[in-house]
């Protein structure tokens, strides 16, 4: 079945319907996040998104915040792009430190770390395209802990990522971050669904 790239207000559930169902779905969205993440270095968890983790964030926002028909058109506005279209990956980047004082040292030099990130493939490398919604670093060099990613793939470059045993390689190419990870094949195995 082809991915979802899109969710409309049809697929939005009542808060009612959706309060009944909402343990059970959040069980199953844990199940579809669990082979969509890894971690890059001490710090960075990569989160790769799709229709189903949207669908659930979307319904969270309006559950949490009971903002009702007005607040759906703005949270399908917000949530959307961060599914993939069929030719890209979208992931979200978050730098995690418990300790608020030691995330601040660490955030604070590394601003434009959101324009170093790779994925590299079969000879291949795309660089990520930061999602451009608000920016993520400021003038004076400092970087925000969520950080938001798109993947743009050629035709080429999708074959090449399913084709069976391919190694794919995340890297974060910043002077004060300069970490990559090997990809699980189970999440590599996820995110081939996302590519049309």
């Amino acid at each position: 079945m082809a991915a979802k790239h899109e969710i409309t207000r049809a697929d939005i559930m009542s808060m009612s319907e959706y309060a009944e169902e909402r343990t059970e779905r959040r069980r199953a969205i844990g199940e579809v996040k669990r082979d969509r993440r890894f971690e890059i270095g001490p710090f960075v968890t990569i989160y790769f998104e799709n229709y189903d983790t949207m669908w659930w964030q979307v319904h969270e926002m309006l559950y949490i915040e009971r903002g009702g028909e007005e607040q759906i058109a703005d949270e399908l506005a917000a949530y959307n792009p961060l599914i993939p279209n069929g030719a890209d990956l979208v992931a979200t980047l978050m730098f995690e430190i418990d300790q608020p004082e030691r995330r601040q040292r660490v955030l604070a030099g590394l601003g434009g770390v959101e324009e170093t990130v790779t994925m590299s493939f079969a000879g291949e490398t795309i660089t990520a395209v930061p999602e451009g919604d608000v920016a993520r670093s400021t003038a004076e060099g400092r970087a925000s802990s969520v950080h938001f990613l798109h993947f743009p793939f050629t035709r080429e470059q999708a074959a090449k990522f399913r084709a069976p045993g391919a190694k794919v390689v995340v890297g974060i190419g910043h002077p004060g971050y300069g970490h990559m990870a090997a990809m699980p094949e189970a999440v590599r195995q996820a995110l081939m669904h996302d590519l049309d």
